[in-house]
């Protein structure tokens, strides 16, 4: 396999993966407003490509994922989440032990109440079978 084209003899498993993380970064990139275009200027990595990554046609170079997390301001780790209901939220919250700075009370208090938001929108999700996108860089639905 040549890593550029789904082989019709590679791994379903392999061809379901490149298919859902392409998925999850091409519904990031649009809930952002991006291009495609923007983000190959934005990232270095070549419009087909990025066009090519998002429909599943292509494997995704770790410094480009790198490259593409940083811009869409979420953790590589969400875009390879295997759950179909992965929540970028969750992921990001999954970070916050590694700031190095301890939260003070009142950011606790907040960083609770976002948890609960996150909660009631899977639930929400989950009830009416309607995906909501993920969450923007500033942390807003």
């Amino acid at each position: 396999m040549n890593g550029n084209v789904p082989s019709p003899t590679g791994s379903d498993d392999q061809a379901e993966q490149r298919v859902r993380l392409g998925l999850r970064l091409k519904s990031t990139r649009e809930y952002l407003g991006l291009s495609q275009q923007q983000v190959a200027e934005r990232t270095g990595i070549v419009r087909s490509a990025v066009s090519d990554i998002e429909r599943g046609m292509r494997r995704v170079e770790v410094m480009e994922l790198q490259k593409l997390a940083r811009l869409y301001r979420l953790p590589a780790s969400y875009f390879l989440d295997e759950e179909e209901a992965a929540d970028a939220g969750e992921h990001a919250l999954a970070g916050l032990p590694r700031t190095g700075r301890p939260l003070s009370e009142g950011d606790r208090i907040e960083v609770a109440k976002f948890i609960q938001y996150l909660h009631a929108r899977r639930q929400a999700e989950e009830e009416d079978g309607v995906p909501r996108p993920p969450l923007g860089p500033e942390g807003g639905a």
